[in-house]
């Protein structure tokens, strides 16, 4: 059997958040190839008159916006009662109980604006754990509090 006919680039699953009823993220783990070419593509590179060498700056806001695209694939179940534990919101008239729907520019603000769930994306994501088969659902890690 060849190894190479049994890999995959990408595995997208549904996880939990621990300790927010009802909310689920399907994530995707990002083969070490496309970290890569995400990390690559965020990555400039600038000479530098004093050392005389090239130096390479990583545009981190880039890279966790192509991040984000990369591992943050929908969402369920998060509603403004939840999103009210993960970031400063101002509910307004909205119940607590209004699902926020999933987009890709939500997601990026969500991991921007929250450590909790940057550190719990970041986590899920790079264990493999959570992409071998019969575990889809699990809940990881043991976030859900404030800090």
């Amino acid at each position: 059997m060849d190894l190479k006919s049994l890999m995959v680039d990408s595995k997208e699953v549904w996880i939990d958040f621990p300790g927010l009823k009802g909310f689920k993220v399907k994530v995707a783990n990002p083969s070490r190839t496309e970290i890569t070419k995400l990390r690559t593509k965020c990555t400039s590179q600038k000479f530098d008159r004093k050392t005389r060498q090239l130096v390479e700056t990583l545009d981190e806001e880039r890279f966790v916006a192509e991040f984000t695209k990369a591992t943050v694939k929908d969402w369920s179940g998060l509603t403004i009662g939840h999103l009210e534990t993960l970031v400063l919101i101002e509910p307004g008239t909205h119940s607590l109980d209004t699902e926020v729907e999933y987009s890709e520019e939500s997601a990026e603000m969500l991991v921007n604006n929250s450590q909790e769930f940057d550190q719990w994306l970041n986590e899920v994501v790079f264990d493999l754990g959570n992409f071998r088969s019969g575990t889809k659902g699990k809940s990881a890690g043991k976030t859900g509090k404030t800090v």
